[in-house]
């Protein structure tokens, strides 16, 4: 049994008195101890999946259909006080900005040691305690004086791995890191994404990674799923996604990606074409047909996500036609 699925999920969101699709039948599944990179431009609908499978939909949104089971129970039919238990303790989070999702009057170590004696119901000692363990587990140093620190006073790199030591302090099964890396230099970068691989290891948690890097997919994700205005036009093994992508958009996003040269002019990078279509207004048929050069006749019908080999789904009605 995995340990999240998400099945057929459709989310609609309320704009200037109109309701439009902002994630459509999107569907996936991590296995214990795996990484999913869900991978897609701004405004694709990457976070609002995600704050569906954690029941945190802004008042403009709402879940139309669809099911998301956490380790086989469906979190649609939980109460909000059951979601309640489920968030920080089943689910750890770890935001993109963790000066803005930290609470900048309590001190560090006040804030994982609330976590703890809400889910675990320690007594406030030995909530300490295990604050230090945690804070040093993340490679915080001077962990028992860090933990009376308050946010302000970490560099950003300390303040996301406190952000990462308060989201598995409670040993959840899956964590779920919305854009961990975005707001870090590259040298920190490299060592959050290490941190990140060697808790996921040593607690065998599930990992979903929301991402628009894929430098960060190609080093951390053994499954990814690309998405486009909604859906899910891809989804494969890291090493399937890399090695053989099949979609028009998923190959366009790799030949963006700067490559080194051996010669005194570096290779002009790849560009898309067009924009990304506003969802109120998405085309009719493939959604991404206006900026695709292969476009034909059979893209005017909404493509279906179909297994074009085990394990690959791609979501294009090109990829069965004949090569010539």
């Amino acid at each position: 049994m995995p340990v999240v699925a998400v099945d057929h999920l459709t989310v609609s969101i309320s704009r200037a008195g109109q309701r439009f699709r902002a994630v459509e039948d999107v569907a996936f599944a991590i296995e214990a101890g795996r990484t999913l990179a869900l991978v897609g431009e701004s405004g694709c609908g990457k976070t609002m999946t995600a704050l569906a499978l954690l029941r945190l939909l802004p008042p403009v949104a709402r879940q139309e259909s669809g099911s998301i089971a956490l380790q086989g129970r469906d979190l649609t039919d939980l109460a909000e006080s059951e979601m309640q238990e489920v968030r920080g303790k089943e689910v750890g989070i770890v935001f993109q900005e963790p000066l803005t999702a930290l609470n900048p009057v309590y001190t560090v170590g006040e804030q994982v040691a609330e976590n703890l004696r809400r889910h675990l119901h320690l007594r406030p000692r030995e909530a300490w305690g295990r604050v230090v363990e945690e804070l040093a587990a993340v490679g915080i140093p001077n962990a028992p004086r860090r933990a009376r620190d308050y946010p302000h006073q970490l560099s950003g790199g300390m303040r996301q791995r406190a952000m990462i030591a308060m989201a598995v302090a409670c040993r959840p099964a899956l964590l779920l890191a919305d854009e961990p890396t975005t707001a870090l230099d590259v040298s920190v970068q490299a060592h959050i994404l290490d941190l990140l691989r060697r808790l996921q290891s040593e607690r065998s948690m599930s990992l979903l990674l929301i991402t628009h890097d894929l430098g960060v997919v190609a080093e951390m994700a053994d499954e990814v799923a690309i998405m486009y205005a909604g859906h899910i036009v891809e989804r494969a093994g890291a090493a399937t996604l890399f090695g053989a992508p099949a979609h028009p958009y998923t190959q366009a996003l790799m030949a963006a990606i700067p490559r080194l040269s051996a010669g005194d002019r570096p290779p002009r990078l790849a560009a898309i074409q067009g924009v990304v279509p506003d969802l109120m207004c998405v085309p009719d048929g493939c959604r991404f047909a206006p900026r695709c050069s292969g476009a034909n006749g059979v893209c005017t019908s909404a493509p279906v996500l179909e297994e074009i080999a085990p394990g690959h789904w791609v979501r294009c009605a090109r990829v069965k036609e004949p090569t010539a």
